[in-house]
């Protein structure tokens, strides 16, 4: 029997997920849904619904599990732990600092409504959480090193389109590669984040913006652009679609660690992605522990949990059999 599943939100995230679910054949879409005037919205999947956000309460007993689509900022710390009272989820959560009180927060109304709710999944926070998690156990005398990039962000994108005088605008994050080489050998070091990544930045001004204030605001913009050398490259909107139309991104892992009685070995753990689609990989991601999700709850498990949580079997639509033979 098919995995019912439902997607709250279709925005890039959401199309990445609809996508996902057609390449699962244990799984089905049944419905999406959206803020917007339903009638506007197109989806792909002919035999899925498309609902206003107001109707999900009628779909509790259609859908397994709800994929949660939304933002970070302000969507999921109300979408998720609301919508775990009605179902099993899964959402992308992944402002850090506020993890904490976000699953305390779906904990509480997951266990209530005794259904699984699996917060803060994707690349990162997500499966470059794990690889530090393997990585520590492992090593434990040693020291973690993440960077993320040559790939888009899209919070510091939003962030310099907010800048008065910005038409359109792409921020890439770059590591900087002697950073990465200089971890990479073994030597540990100690890395401010001005030496580990750069930012540059792909602005449209409006006709006749001060490009020089823009620029002076973009680099001395707080908790985004200060602690970083930045570039400005001011270009047309037709540049701007034609060679940053898409979402690439990636990034690595490494831990650097020690062994033996007088640390005389080193030893140099690493986990990359190079993505050229950052929101349908996250998407494949979440579909994965949608799987997980449901099989939890089917076994009476409830409350939030984190990639931490989950053994990796419960991802795949592999029986035990097929993983020890073709996987271990």
């Amino acid at each position: 029997m098919s995995i019912r599943v439902g997607i709250y939100g279709y925005g890039n995230l959401g199309r990445g997920v609809e996508c996902a679910i057609k390449k699962n054949p244990d799984m089905e879409l049944v419905a999406v849904f959206t803020r917007r005037n339903k009638e506007s919205v197109e989806i792909l999947t002919k035999t899925a619904k498309v609902c206003h956000v107001d109707e999900v309460e009628s779909m509790v007993d259609e859908i397994d599990v709800m994929i949660l689509c939304g933002g970070s900022a302000t969507d999921l710390p109300v979408q998720t732990p609301k919508l775990s009272k009605l179902f099993n989820v899964i959402d992308s959560f992944d402002t850090h600092a506020k993890i904490p009180q976000h699953f305390a927060n779906v904990d509480a109304s997951a266990k209530e409504a005794k259904k699984v709710a699996i917060i803060s999944v994707g690349w990162d926070p997500g499966m470059f959480s794990l690889n530090r998690l393997y990585a520590n156990a492992i090593l434990v005398d040693g020291k973690d090193y993440t960077f993320w990039g040559k790939g888009i962000s899209q919070g510091h994108s939003d962030a310099i389109r907010r800048i008065e005088g910005v038409k359109n605008a792409k921020q890439y994050t770059v590591p900087i590669e002697e950073a990465v080489n200089a971890v990479r050998s073994g030597s540990n070091p100690e890395l401010t984040t001005r030496q580990k990544h750069l930012r540059e930045c792909y602005v449209v001004a409006e006709e006749g913006a001060d490009k020089a204030r823009i620029e002076a605001e973009i680099k001395n913009m707080p908790n985004y652009f200060a602690d970083y050398d930045t570039t400005v490259y001011f270009i047309s909107e037709e540049e701007l679609q034609r060679d940053h139309a898409g979402l690439p991104h990636g990034g690595v892992v490494i831990r650097s660690g020690k062994t033996g009685w007088n640390d005389e070995h080193s030893h140099t753990i690493e986990y990359s992605l190079k993505l050229d689609s950052n929101p349908e990989f996250t998407a494949s991601v979440l579909v994965a522990y949608a799987r997980a999700a449901v099989r939890l709850n089917k076994e009476g498990k409830s409350g939030c949990k984190t990639v931490f949580d989950i053994a990796p079997a419960y991802l795949t639509s592999m029986s035990g059999e097929e993983i020890r033979e073709h996987l271990l």
